[in-house]
């Protein structure tokens, strides 16, 4: 009987111990779809063998628009003039593509809590989306998505690397 108990005490405490798990270590986001983007280089997916660009690609999209990035203010999220000029050509672009769809990108500067930095990267996002809905774009062809600090595009700790980082940037998915 005492070898009894003392299996079934041992089978229970394996049980209770294989049932905990560790803590799935906290992963990032996704890479962005185009390694290239933001930086005004073209890829050789979006062009055709002569070295022409796809119309309708990013690519195309990037060399069409006066920008694929819209700038914040720190702690900001609302649309200024260069925002909204930047947003009407891109806008412009969309209108020629009915079928393209877009990704807006809200990013932040390393400042703040991760929590904070992806609320305030969704914001941003969301007023960009608003805005080109507010000019005639399809709300079902955007999606947002918040990167929060996670995604820098100037590695600095200055004023003028957090200006660049505080961004939304529009990304043609399909």
């Amino acid at each position: 009987m005492k070898t009894f108990n003392t299996v079934l005490l041992a089978a229970t405490a394996l049980v209770a111990v294989s049932g905990c798990s560790k803590k799935r270590p906290q992963t990032l986001p996704p890479a962005p779809l185009d390694p290239n983007a933001g930086t005004g280089q073209t890829t050789t997916t979006t062009e055709t063998s002569e070295g022409a660009l796809v119309p309708g690609s990013d690519a195309d999209f990037r060399r069409s628009v006066s920008s694929n990035t819209v700038n914040f203010g720190l702690d900001q999220y609302d649309i200024d003039s260069a925002a909204r000029a930047i947003l009407d050509s891109q806008a412009e672009w969309l209108a020629k593509f009915p079928n393209k769809r877009i990704t807006l990108e809200g990013h932040c500067d390393e400042r703040g809590t991760r929590e904070y930095n992806l609320a305030l990267g969704d914001r941003r996002a969301n007023a960009a989306k608003n805005y080109l809905v507010a000019r005639g774009v399809d709300a079902g062809r955007i999606s947002t998505i918040s990167y929060g600090k996670e995604r820098p595009v100037a590695l600095g700790s200055d004023d003028e690397s957090y200006a660049q980082n505080r961004r939304a940037v529009t990304i043609v998915v399909s």
